[in-house]
């Protein structure tokens, strides 16, 4: 076990970078934007499946289904009726009315964002559709705060999505095909998160202060299993980015949580960001390492859109309504492979962005 762990860190010490991805003759450009207009977060909804009820998080999730097919005859539908509960459960929760909300965003990992796409057929409401794997919930709150910011909008909700079963099928192997995972693998949660932004408090004052925008790294890692170690490198650069630009460092946070990088992930993190002068001590916390816990067998821990969205939703949320946290520094993380582009020798081109959330 430990010589494939260490053999999975050293991949990103090759020199396996490419020329034109790393073009150095490129000026850098600032990632970070502040919002000059109050954008809240009035509301959550976290819906997730059996496993991930019967892990430490349990009792933040607002609804567990004990199956994880929903009586329906796919997953793929079983994964749809949980993201429409949890954008229903989300404005509800908000106190607002369906003709108050102004636009929805939200994307998924299947396939032409499918279930994200069937699901905003349902509402009579403007809808962008968007994709950034498993990042895809920061930059859904990224783009509804830049569209509260600017007035154009009141209330917006952003959402996304995954299945175990689904992304198996699109990116892996079948569950019927009965594929051995490797020990550096992750676990794809089985989760819908839902929140509402809007221009209006709603008593929490909890809202997104700042953001910052990742870019595409690529380190070279080329297997489908190991996206803790491909992703590491685009949370390192976002994190850096931020710290930078906003003079801060991560003592400065009560909470830094990543996406769903694992525990091999979170390592490799640790010590990639520490070579850039940076030491993310306790307050450092990955949403992959949260879900699950060691007896439930899910290897380096969780992954998926899911998986963050559902943790920061319930768990993270609900620290900073109590008090127990004042600032999160949230990175969701995602790997921007295709469910071909593998399987044709590319390699994993990823990215990481980043909101920064306060209780005012």
């Amino acid at each position: 076990m430990e010589k494939i762990l260490c053999k999975a860190k050293n991949m990103l010490r090759t020199d396996t970078i490419n020329p034109v991805i790393e073009n150095k003759s490129l000026s850098p450009k600032k990632q970070t934007i502040s919002f000059n207009n109050p954008v809240y977060i009035v509301s959550s909804m976290s819906v997730v499946g059996q496993k991930e009820g019967k892990g430490p998080l349990k009792d933040y999730f607002d609804i567990v289904y004990l199956d994880d097919k929903l009586k329906e005859k796919t997953f793929e539908k079983a994964e749809t009726i949980m993201l429409k509960k949890s954008i229903d459960g989300a404005i509800k929760k908000s106190g607002l009315e369906f003709t108050e909300l102004d636009c929805m965003i939200g994307g998924d990992l299947l396939n032409q964002i499918t279930s994200s796409q069937y699901v905003a057929r349902e509402y009579s409401v403007p809808f962008l559709g968007v994709y950034s794997a498993c990042s895809t919930m920061t930059e859904s709150l990224i783009l509804g705060s830049i569209l509260i910011d600017g007035g154009y909008f009141n209330n917006v909700v952003c959402s996304t999505c995954s299945h175990f079963a689904t992304a198996e099928r699109q990116f892996r192997y079948p569950l019927e095909y009965g594929c051995q995972r490797p020990p550096y693998a992750q676990w794809t949660v089985t989760g819908a998160g839902s929140m509402v932004l809007s221009s209006k408090d709603n008593g929490d004052n909890i809202k997104i202060k700042q953001a910052t925008l990742g870019k595409v790294i690529d380190f070279g890692t080329s297997d489908l299993n190991n996206m803790g170690a491909a992703m590491a490198p685009a949370a390192c650069d976002t994190l850096v980015a931020l710290f930078t630009e906003t003079n801060t460092r991560p003592e400065d946070y009560d909470f830094i949580i990543t996406g769903d990088l694992g525990k091999l992930g979170s390592d490799i993190l640790r010590e990639l960001i520490r070579e850039k002068g940076f030491n993310l001590g306790k307050n450092y916390h990955d949403c992959g390492c949260l879900i699950f816990d060691i007896t439930q067998k899910c290897y380096q821990g969780g992954s998926g859109a899911g998986c963050s969205a559902t943790v920061v939703g319930s768990f993270i949320l609900d620290k900073l309504k109590k008090g127990e946290i004042k600032n999160v520094a949230y990175l969701a993380t995602g790997a921007l492979m295709s469910s071909q582009s593998c399987y044709q020798g590319e390699t994993i081109p990823c990215i990481s962005h980043a909101v920064i959330i306060e209780r005012c």
